[in-house]
């Protein structure tokens, strides 16, 4: 009697999860259909126009998308250089020993450390240095923001990435050196090929934690609602864009950032999704 009592209270705790999830996505295409049926889905993607004018009201997502889609590639190719070697440091130059456990443990401590605390650092720090190189006049853009995000994201890259070299069987990597390869060829023609798939998918999942990233990106991107025309340009994201705006929003308006929001979880359900279906591959392998 309580084995089935158990199982019952597992399989109710279980079931919660996809109920709350179908619940969010339920909410927000109800809320978000005022402002598709109105625009069009299409027209709505599309249009880069964003204004509240009363009687003459249009809203399009395109600045938003545009603006998350830069900071979140821009972010993952300034944080692939830092994160990369330092998987490789503490996964397979370096594993086991207390100096990879005490990086692995300061890695962990970054990906910790809440947004807001980054998005100050930025602002006072990384903001007026920008502006002092003389490489943006307002040092807020889409450029602050995407280095602040690579700092953010590099621990979940190092760390996932690290997890997955650490896999890689000893016996094809004492098979390579028995052959004369060095470290740099073993680590290029065994670990890569065979870790690949895994290091892949962790910056799949990295790319997910940069996109739906708030309070840093409303910070440092300027909250600007135009499409970004250079890196240094000011901009929007989806997140920031609802951030700025939903407290003050009511009909169309609020049903347009619903919109946006539900966007912003589709793209961040998809990319999870892939990252899922590569690790479970590189598991597999």
């Amino acid at each position: 009697m309580n084995d089935k009592i158990y199982k019952i209270i597992l399989f109710i705790a279980a079931l919660i999860m996809p109920v709350v999830c179908g619940g969010v996505v339920y909410a927000l295409v109800t809320d978000a259909y005022e402002a598709f049926e109105h625009f069009g889905f299409f027209k709505f993607l599309t249009s880069s126009e964003w204004s509240y004018t009363e009687g003459a009201e249009q809203y399009g997502a395109l600045p938003f998308i545009t603006g998350t889609l830069m900071t979140t590639l821009l972010a993952l190719i300034f944080c692939i250089p830092f994160s990369l070697p330092v998987a490789l440091f503490v996964g397979e130059y370096f594993k086991g020993t207390k100096v990879a456990a005490v990086l692995s443990t300061v890695t962990d401590l970054l990906a910790g450390i809440p947004s807001i605390i980054y998005g100050l650092w930025g602002f006072y720090t990384l903001r007026p240095l920008i502006m002092a190189l003389n490489i943006s006049p307002q040092g807020s853009g889409v450029l602050t923001a995407s280095l602040v995000l690579a700092i953010m994201i590099v621990p979940y890259a190092a760390s996932l990435s690290a997890e997955f070299i650490k896999m890689v069987p000893n016996d094809l990597k004492e098979g390579a050196y028995s052959l004369g390869a060095t470290r740099a060829e073993v680590v290029r023609k065994v670990v890569f090929p065979v870790a690949g798939s895994g290091i892949f998918s962790s910056y799949i999942l990295a790319i997910g934690r940069a996109l739906g990233e708030t309070m840093t990106v409303t910070m440092l991107i300027g909250n600007t609602n135009n499409i970004p025309d250079s890196i240094t340009s000011t901009g929007n994201s989806m997140a920031s864009i609802i951030a700025n705006q939903f407290g003050e929003a009511d009909d169309l308006r609020l049903s347009s950032l619903i919109a946006i929001g539900l966007i912003l979880f589709l793209i961040t359900a998809l990319i999870n999704m892939i990252g899922k279906i590569m690790i479970k591959r590189a598991r597999i392998a």
